[in-house]
């Protein structure tokens, strides 16, 4: 038998949760159960960011996902690495250079799926449109396109892609200051585009939002949850996929919500 807790009233109705096993007691559902939790850059608050160390960490502190920034090298190589500089004095950028030429601690996303695994979810912010074609043809070569969340702040391209790579997973990162159409508005275009979730900064999101996004079958995303109260809030209104830099913290609060 399941028990029912009643919580304080939201938005002026009262919600219930359930403790049945297996169910998240969180005022409102999401659409993802559990939530997706993907490391930010790796394990990021334990080891040097965006290295296969840090994803392999993560890994094993119990993310379901990892987070990472995409660049394409001269020579076609698709890079992890977050500024995409390969050299600051003279600057030049890792478009400019071949992989051989770059610093050994950036991985390759095929370095990820080969030393970390291909099973995890992986969200990748492109920095580089150009590495989108790439970044698709490896993660299919892994059997992992279809865990792949390919992130961007415009729907176009987005849009674009999708005619592309129908399998694979896409997400409009963008902030709420520059959806200037509203967010309803701006969930059912990314629904009738078939991208897949909205991704905000966690501060951002409210029950409100979460139940509008899901209205029209997007998931909504947050990032920059570093501490428990912040990653408890977003798993009780309903987040499908949480983005921290504290693996430990971030499986913790998931945990206590099954």
């Amino acid at each position: 038998m399941g028990c029912w807790t009643q919580l304080r009233p939201w938005m002026g109705a009262d919600r219930l949760w359930s403790c049945d096993h297996g169910h998240m007691r969180t005022r409102i559902a999401a659409i993802e159960q559990p939530p997706i939790m993907f490391a930010h850059r790796g394990a990021r608050a334990h080891a040097s960011e965006n290295t296969i160390e840090a994803f392999t960490l993560a890994r094993r502190l119990g993310a379901s996902g990892l987070e990472t920034d995409a660049w394409l090298t001269a020579d076609g190589e698709v890079v992890l690495d977050h500024d995409g500089v390969h050299r600051r004095v003279p600057r030049k950028s890792i478009s400019q250079v071949e992989r051989h030429s770059l610093k050994p601690h950036i991985p390759s996303i095929d370095d990820l799926y080969t030393q970390v695994g291909a099973d995890l979810h992986v969200s990748v912010d492109v920095k580089d449109s150009a590495a989108f074609d790439r970044l698709v043809e490896v993660a299919r070569s892994h059997g992992a396109a279809e865990r792949l969340w390919v992130c961007h702040p415009s729907v176009e391209l987005l849009e674009e892609w999708r005619s592309t790579a129908p399998e694979v997973k896409l997400v409009n990162s963008t902030r709420l200051a520059d959806i200037r159409e509203g967010p309803e508005r701006r969930a059912a275009d990314l629904a009738s585009l078939g991208i897949d979730a909205l991704n905000l900064r966690r501060d951002e999101w409210s029950g409100g939002l979460t139940t509008l996004v899901h209205r029209f079958g997007v998931r909504a995303f947050g990032w920059d949850a570093q501490h428990e109260h912040h990653l408890a809030e977003l798993i009780d209104m309903g987040i499908d996929g949480v983005y921290s830099d504290h693996v430990d913290r971030m499986v913790a609060a998931v945990q206590a919500a099954v």
